[in-house]
């Protein structure tokens, strides 16, 4: 009997459809399956496809490519439509998909067979076939879910957790497992549906072995296991380590990601699945989006792994313990990318005895900017290492990373980065702390008290903008109880906050400091990081993040038992006038808490009075020192400008007209207390405000307190009676 006739008995019709030609080639029973006229032919692809129903068309596509990629048949129902739209009959297609000559390979030849199927009457019991359009519709939806579920897995074990809870329409599997390499062996990654320590025999396999996992991470093509017959028939080796599971069917697909395989994904059943092209489809989809999660997942570890060994490699531990002193530190990298920057701190042990404190942010928040951070603490540690003062130890570092930032990459001019520091030189013994200063923020005091202060500190330019910068020094002084801050600008801008405001959000911390430095370190990380932030972000629309470093030093000593003393002392000098602003600042952060504003604001006028005379009426520097004693609600605030000139202020009646000579007229209205101290060289001019008016009680001692009876005017304080002068 000829072929030809069987095909005709069983009304079964042969096609040929070459993808590249856009050309389908049917026989007469073909034809008419299709709704053509019964005889053979070659006609044109888009002939052809107004008579499928559409979805069923862009259906097959999915179809041939995942047989092409299997090397199976390619099998569907196709809906045969007539040109009013009806559905004529329904039409199975078994066919061999072929890859075409075309050089892109995205083409092929399908050859194969087409049979109608006869559809149930109405009523009438019909088998279940999986190609339904509630099928499709739960299948979708599942691919779509799956998809949102893995596309937001961060780890490995989020990516096996989602594959694990995963729910296939009409076959969901009991069992995963997904397998990796090392080398020439297996390893598994991680399993779903196994008790522990089941996975051990197949850990290490070669992947020469005759195993499914093996055989389709070498070949890259699916298994399909529908049977306990098959899988032992094919691999019969490999079977009694399969046999104690106690599953009926099993699917092994590779997991590939840019044309390389880099595991395979088992799928177990507890009851038989023929892997019908459908099912197939589902799991050979769900596998393409497993191997891109786990790849993203790889990725993503690998990158904090990378990142963590940086900042283990270039943030130094704090060392030995400093006599007399408590150090606690906190790095906390920005939220993006490697999670690495340019923030930086350090402490060093210098020749003399005496510790360095660094910290530093060095321009931008990438591997660039993390590596100049390490070549510039590893300068800034030599030049310490050397014995130079912070001054010369910044300068240095200035002319170092000017260098570095004129370096090429790939043929190209990188541009200039530069970097902000503070370099602190600490004698544990006195308390003193030489501070040289780079574009740096100023550093903070927290007194004994809990009273938290910025204190403005001299410094230059930003490292590297100039080779021959210039870095004064400024020196302070911790007394016991005392912590000094030292912070990068992250601590204070991150969250839409500028200088001013981000201040305002630390400075209750540190006021409400504990006992512990590290409690108080991590305190301060989370006012900017922790739940509470979010209530504090701050008037700024940018809310980008920044890398954080903050350096705590506390000097060690009990609480005293006298109230604490609240001091400030600033040099201005004749060629800075701009430094009277900074006094004025600099006294209104020193009281912040003051019980009257309009006192307030009377010393901030009478300190701005005195310094300027002593820049308008002297050729000499005025030195400013301000102390607040006493309990809050009862203090004494005394200020005090000294300068190198022998020559006493005059009280004089300007008139309306007169430019000068009020100053002296202002401390007499304004003042509790006032007067004169002449010096071995020059002379001191002072004034006294009492928080509750005077007599209120406040502690003095005989030297600074007048009492209430004290005249407000030059008085005996002056070594000897004023000369007429033009200066007040």
């Amino acid at each position: 009997m000829r072929t030809e006739d069987v095909l005709a008995a069983t009304a079964t019709g042969l096609w040929r459809w070459d993808d590249t030609a856009r050309t389908v080639t049917l026989d007469a029973e073909a034809a008419r399956l299709l709704g053509l006229p019964a005889v053979p032919g070659v006609l044109r692809e888009s002939a052809v496809r107004s008579h499928f129903h559409p979805v069923d068309w862009n259906e097959i596509y999915g179809v041939v490519n995942l047989a092409l990629a299997e090397g199976t048949l390619a099998e569907a129902r196709l809906r045969i439509m007539d040109p009013q739209g009806r559905v004529l009959r329904t039409v199975r297609s078994r066919s061999k998909p072929l890859p075409s000559e075309n050089p892109d390979g995205t083409s092929f030849v399908l050859v194969g067979t087409l049979q109608e199927v006869v559809e149930p009457q109405p009523g009438a019991a019909g088998a279940h076939t999986p190609i339904t359009g509630d099928w499709r519709r739960s299948r979708e939806a599942f691919l779509l879910d799956a998809g949102r579920a893995l596309a937001e897995a961060r780890s490995t074990e989020e990516v096996l957790r989602v594959a694990a809870s995963l729910s296939m329409p009409g076959f969901s599997p009991d069992g995963l497992a997904v397998f990796g390499i090392a080398g020439d062996r297996l390893t598994i990654t991680g399993h779903h549906g196994h008790k522990p320590g089941d996975e051990r025999p197949f850990i290490g396999m070669p992947l020469e072995a005759d195993y499914p996992a093996a055989e389709v991470i070498r070949t890259g093509r699916a298994i399909y296991l529908p049977s306990p017959e098959e899988y032992r028939r094919r691999f019969p080796d490999t079977w009694p380590l399969a046999d104690v599971f106690g599953r009926r069917s099993w699917a092994f697909l590779p997991l590939t990601v840019a044309g390389r395989t880099m595991g395979a994904w088992l799928a177990a059943f507890r009851h038989p699945v023929a892997f019908s092209p459908e099912e197939r489809s589902v799991l050979t989809t769900v596998a393409r989006m497993l191997a891109q999660a786990l790849a993203r997942a790889g990725v993503a570890e690998t990158e904090r792994e990378l990142s963590l060994g940086l900042q283990r490699s270039m943030m130094p531990s704090l060392g030995p313990e400093i006599p007399g002193m408590t150090v606690a530190a906190r790095y906390v990298p920005t939220g993006g990318g490697l999670q690495v920057g340019g923030d930086w701190y350090d402490m060093i042990p210098l020749p003399n005895g005496r510790i360095a404190l660094v910290i530093g942010d060095v321009q931008g928040h990438d591997v660039r900017a993390a590596g100049l951070m390490g070549q510039l603490r590893i300068a800034l540690r030599a030049y310490a290492a050397e014995g130079h003062r912070p001054d010369a130890v910044l300068a240095r570092a200035s002319r170092f990373l000017s260098g570095l930032t004129d370096a090429y990459e790939d043929g190209e001019e990188t541009g200039p980065r530069f970097a902000t520091c503070l370099y602190a030189e600490a004698d544990p013994e006195s308390g003193t702390l030489d501070i040289a200063r780079a574009g740096h923020p100023d550093p903070v005091v927290v007194a004994a008290d809990g009273s938290a202060m910025i204190r403005q500190t001299e410094g230059g330019l930003p490292l590297g903008v100039e080779s021959d910068a210039d870095y004064p020094t400024t020196r302070l002084t911790l007394e016991a109880g005392e912590t000094i801050m030292l912070c990068t600008d992250g601590l204070i801008e991150t969250g839409g906050h500028d200088m001013a405001t981000g201040w305002l959000r630390l400075r209750p911390v540190l006021e409400h400091q504990t006992a512990d430095l590290e409690k108080l370190a991590d305190a301060l990380v989370q006012a900017v990081h922790g739940p509470t932030s979010h209530y504090t972000t701050g008037p700024l629309a940018d809310r980008r993040e920044d890398d954080i470093a903050v350096l705590l030093l506390r000097r060690d000593g009990g609480i005293p038992r006298e109230p604490a003393v609240r001091r400030a002392t600033l040099q201005i000098a004749q060629a800075e006038p701009e430094q009277i602003s900074v006094a004025r600042q600099q006294l209104r952060d020193l009281l912040y808490d003051w019980a009257d504003p309009e006192q307030v604001d009377a010393a901030v006028l009478m300190t701005s009075e005195m310094a300027t005379n002593v820049l308008v009426h002297t050729d000499g520097d005025a030195l400013l020192v301000v102390r607040a004693t006493g309990e809050p609600g009862r203090r004494l605030l005394r200020v005090e400008v000294a300068d190198g000139s022998d020559e006493l202020p005059h009280r004089r009646r300007p008139g309306e007209l007169a430019s000068s000579g009020r100053g002296l007229v202002l401390m007499e209205m304004l003042a509790d207390a006032w007067g004169v101290d002449p010096q071995g060289v020059g002379k001191a001019i002072w004034f006294e405000l009492y928080e509750s008016g005077p007599g209120s009680g406040a502690d003095t001692d005989a030297d600074t307190a007048t009492g209430p009876d004290r005249p407000r005017d030059l008085g005996p304080r002056t070594a000897h009676q004023p000369q007429p002068s033009d200066q007040a």
